[in-house]
Formats: structure tokens, C-alpha cells, sequence
């Protein structure tokens, strides 16, 4: 008996870190209780003049995340001595309305409590709030992280899965950050707002081999629409194209829906598909909305709390792109 306490106390601490209990959801109730609405008002204001606001904060807040745990170490700018994560060749595309609104929320929250809220849990939150305000599922946020220390661009690589990954690599970098393959296809949902750039999939629709122009994963018409939407990339890079092209402003299961018919606009997407591994959990979230977003709930709360840092680790940013 002696024998089995000491197991289940200790698979209880292998899922409860130090770091895990020292987060609550009232955090600031005392310290800082004008912090959730403060987030609240400063991202409604940004996602009505931006709508693009949303998909932005949830990329960004998964490529901080996945590098070195939820430490707003994304939100760091370079310096002559040193190449921050934000300079790392897979985030040169992240969205600019993603850093604007967190440095707007820093803002005016260090006017209502100097020196109290960290960068990395308004990043959390402000990316919950913007999902729940597109339709999405609304999910409970842990705070009390403090902001990393630490923000190199060599550590990025490898962390994150790329587009043009295997399904079977993008399954990996997922299970080296101890995510199940179904997690990894909830959190790929995320793909149901946002937008991707031409040259992130141009190799699937332009002179894919000598048998055809383009990828047969695509449907035709939407292949021959994307080329056409595309065709200037090479001169404009920022050309780009809605990830769900049916409601691409919505949270929902949309995403999943297409994949079977060929609407997938990245590698990646036709690869969660067509992979065993992860079809059944496709063909699951298209079929049932509610499955998808109770999923994507459960894997974005685990998400949040991936390595961060509490107590005296890290420290309280005065402001999210510098360190103190």
C-alpha cells in the first residue's frame, strides 16, 4: 500500500510542476484588478480595426510557447549582440498586429499597475479573449508567469513544425513538446482563421512535376484559383491567401471540413489528411464541432502552461521587447 502511495504521489508531480502551482486564475485579483478588462478593451479595439488580430496572437503565441515554454521570449527585439527568436527565419512572417496589440496592452496596463503584470500571461490571455471573440471556444487561463530571460533565434530551429515538414516530422517536434497526435490536430485547428503567404505552398501549385502543374491533393478549381491569386508572389511577397477559404473570419470546424475536399492550402494540411495517424481525428472534428472545440480547449490550456517560469525565475518586463 506504502508502495502504491508513493507512485500515484509521484505521477501526481510529474503532472503538477512547482511552476504549475504557484499559477491560479485570480492571480491579479489583488495585485492588478483592472487586468483582465483592461486586456479585454485593448484587444476589441485592435481586432475591429484589424481583424487579422486573432489569427495573428494565437500564431504568435504558439511560436513562444513551442521554443522554450510561455515565456513571451517571442516578444524580444534583436540588439547588435545578440538575435533574438523574433529574427529566426520561421518567424520573419509573424504578423506585426500580433506584437502591436501585446505592446498595447503592456501599455496601458503598466499605467493602471507599474511593474505587476508579465508580457507572457497578456500574451495567454489576450489570445484566449481574441479566440473566444471569433467564435472560439473559451478555455481557462492560468496566470502568474514571469518573462523569460532569455531569447536566441539558434533556438528555434527544430521547435516548430514548418508547413513543408512530413506529416511524420510535424507529429515529432509535437511529441518532443509532449503533445499526443490528437492534440497536435486540435491545435492545428487554429488553421480555421488566418492566412498563409503564396511562397509557404507555390511548390504545390506551380510546375509541381512533369504529370501536372499542380499537387492532385488540391482540388482542381481551387488549385487553378490559387494560382491565379498567387501569380505576382515572386514580385510581391506579402501576396498571401486565407487558410479556410469558406469562413475564414470564424472560429469552427470549417477547417477540418475541407480537408477531405481537397481545400487545404498548406503541405501540412493535406498531410493530416492523408496520414493515418491523424485522419481519424480529422474526420472526427469535421464531423462533430463540439469534439474540435473541447479539444482544442483541453490542448490550448496545456499549452500555456508548457515550462513556464514562476516565483523568482524570470522577472516582470517593464516593457515586451526588451529585457529589463
Amino acid at each position: 500500500m506504502a508502495f502504491l502511495q508513493i507512485l500515484f504521489l509521484t505521477s501526481l508531480s510529474l503532472f503538477f510542476t512547482p511552476s504549475h502551482s504557484q499559477l491560479s486564475l485570480d492571480y491579479y485579483k489583488q495585485k492588478c484588478p483592472a487586468f483582465e478588462q483592461t486586456i479585454r478593451d485593448t484587444i476589441t479595439n485592435k481586432q475591429i480595426t484589424s481583424p487579422s488580430t486573432a489569427a495573428a496572437t494565437l500564431r504568435l503565441f504558439f511560436h513562444d510557447c513551442l521554443t522554450n515554454g510561455c515565456d513571451a521570449s517571442i516578444l524580444i527585439s534583436s540588439t547588435p549582440f545578440n538575435s533574438a527568436e523574433r529574427d529566426a527565419d520561421i518567424n520573419l512572417s509573424l504578423p506585426g498586429d500580433a506584437f502591436d496589440v501585446i505592446v498595447r496592452a503592456k501599455t496601458a496596463l503598466e499605467l493602471a499597475c507599474p511593474n505587476t503584470v508579465s508580457c507572457a500571461d497578456i500574451l495567454a490571455l489576450a489570445t484566449r479573449d481574441l479566440v473566444t471573440m471569433v467564435g472560439g471556444p473559451y478555455y481557462n487561463v492560468l496566470l502568474g508567469r514571469r518573462d523569460g530571460l532569455v531569447s536566441k533565434s539558434n533556438y528555434v530551429e527544430g521547435k516548430l513544425p514548418r508547413p513543408t515538414m512530413p506529416m511524420s516530422q510535424i507529429i515529432n517536434v509535437f511529441k518532443s513538446n509532449g503533445f499526443s497526435i490528437q492534440e497536435m490536430v486540435a491545435l492545428s485547428g487554429a488553421h480555421t482563421i488566418g492566412f498563409s503567404h503564396c511562397k509557404e505552398f507555390s511548390s504545390g501549385i506551380y510546375n509541381f512535376s512533369n504529370l501536372s502543374q499542380y499537387d492532385r491533393e488540391y482540388n482542381p478549381r481551387f488549385a487553378q484559383g490559387l494560382q491565379q491569386a498567387c501569380k505576382d508572389f515572386t514580385k510581391n511577397p506579402t501576396l498571401s491567401v486565407f487558410n479556410d477559404i469558406m469562413t475564414p473570419n470564424k472560429f469552427d470546424n470549417m477547417y477540418f471540413q475541407n480537408l477531405p475536399k481537397g481545400l487545404g492550402l498548406l503541405r501540412s494540411d493535406h498531410g493530416l489528411y492523408n496520414d493515418p495517424n491523424t485522419k481519424q481525428f480529422v474526420e472526427m472534428y469535421a464531423a462533430d464541432q463540439n469534439k474540435f472545440f473541447q479539444a482544442f480547449a483541453k490542448a490550448m490550456e496545456k499549452l500555456s502552461v508548457y515550462k513556464v517560469q514562476t516565483g523568482r525565475q524570470g522577472e516582470i518586463r517593464h516593457r515586451c521587447d526588451a529585457f529589463n
